[in-house]
C-alpha cells in the first residue's frame, strides 16, 4: 500500500511539474515584457561528434524587439526592430536584412518576444531534466525550418532553450544573469550600419 501512494505521489508531482512547465512559459509570454540575460550557445552536429561553443547576451522587448550579440568565439549581431532583422558579421563587415513578417515566424525568437505563442506553437509539457522544467513547443507552420524546439524553466525563470533544425543539428542556450521586466534602451532595437559594411537586402 504504500508503495502505492508513494507512487501515486510521484506520478501527481511529476504531473504538477510538467503543468507548472506549461504555465511558466505562457506566464513569461504574457507578464515579462523585457529582458535581458547572459547566453552560452552549445551547437552539436547530427551525429553528436563536433561541438562548437559561443556566448554573448540577449535583450529583448515585446512585441517582436530583441537583440542577440555574440562575442565569442567572433562578433555577430542579430537585432529586430518590431519591422526588419538585420544579422551583422563583424568578421566579413557584411550585414543582411529582411522583413520580420519573413524572418520571424515559428522560430525561437517568435517563442521569446512573440506576442501569440500559442497561434504560432503547440505546447506540450516533457519530463524534467537537470533540474530544469521542459516544454516542447511545436511548430505549427509545416514548412517550418525546425524539428524541435523546447524552453527549460528553473521555476519562472528562464533557464534554457534547446533546438533541432532540419538537418539535425542541435543548439543549446544556457541562459544566466536572467532579468525581466528591466528598462532596455529603446537603441539597443535599432540598428546602424556600420561604416565600409556591405548591406544585402532579402
Amino acid at each position: 500500500m504504500k508503495r502505492i501512494l508513494l507512487s501515486l505521489t510521484l506520478l501527481i508531482a511529476g504531473v504538477a511539474a510538467h503543468a507548472d512547465a506549461v504555465d511558466a512559459l505562457r506566464a513569461f509570454a504574457s507578464e515579462v515584457k523585457s529582458g535581458k540575460a547572459n547566453f552560452t550557445q552549445t551547437v552539436t552536429s547530427p551525429d553528436g561528434k563536433r561541438k562548437k561553443t559561443s556566448s554573448g547576451s540577449f535583450e529583448f522587448q515585446r512585441p517582436n524587439q530583441f537583440r542577440f550579440a555574440y562575442v565569442k568565439p567572433f562578433e555577430q549581431v542579430i537585432v529586430a526592430d518590431g519591422h526588419k532583422v538585420w544579422i551583422f558579421d563583424a568578421d566579413l563587415n557584411q550585414a543582411s536584412s529582411r522583413k520580420l513578417a519573413d524572418a520571424l515566424g515559428a522560430t525561437p525568437a517568435a517563442l521569446l518576444a512573440g506576442t501569440n505563442i500559442e497561434r504560432d506553437f503547440m505546447l506540450k509539457a516533457l519530463p524534467a531534466e537537470g533540474g530544469v522544467d521542459w516544454v516542447q513547443a511545436l511548430p505549427k507552420q509545416a514548412e517550418s525550418t525546425i524539428q524541435s524546439l523546447k524552453l527549460g524553466f528553473k521555476g519562472k525563470e528562464l533557464a534554457a532553450m534547446e533546438i533541432v533544425d532540419g538537418f539535425g543539428q542541435r543548439s543549446r542556450l544556457d541562459f544566466s544573469a536572467v532579468q525581466t521586466n528591466v528598462a532596455v534602451s529603446a537603441e539597443r532595437f535599432q540598428f546602424k550600419l556600420p561604416a565600409g559594411a556591405d548591406l544585402i537586402e532579402q
